[in-house]
């Protein structure tokens, strides 16, 4: 049986919102996407953001678990294909992610 994610009250509806992970800055998905996006209340019902994890690939959670575990000035003593040391040193980045997300709206 799974957990389920808390919800969340949304009570300003002129911003977008993007939610991460606190520790990792890992992207969450909020209503099944990465970007919230606040419509005026119905008839005074509130609005709700199911917040959930996304699934994530095999070598992006490989990756989750090495950062997690290894200090960033030691990713480089791994022995590992020197891609792996590059998408290592690419952490998760929210102003990237803002970035991208902004172009594809545009």
């Amino acid at each position: 049986m799974g957990r389920k994610a808390p919800e969340s009250r949304v009570a300003a509806p002129e911003h977008l919102w993007l939610f991460r992970d606190a520790e990792t800055d890992d992207g969450l998905l909020v209503n099944q996407t990465e970007l919230f996006v606040p419509t005026p209340n119905v008839n005074g019902q509130p609005i709700f953001a199911n917040i959930t994890l996304p699934v994530f690939s095999l070598k992006e959670r490989c990756l989750q678990v090495i950062r997690s575990l290894v200090k960033p000035v030691d990713y480089r003593r791994l022995d590992i294909v020197q891609s792996l040391y590059e998408d290592l040193e690419d952490h998760p980045d929210i102003r990237k992610d803002l970035q991208r997300l902004s172009l594809e709206r545009s």
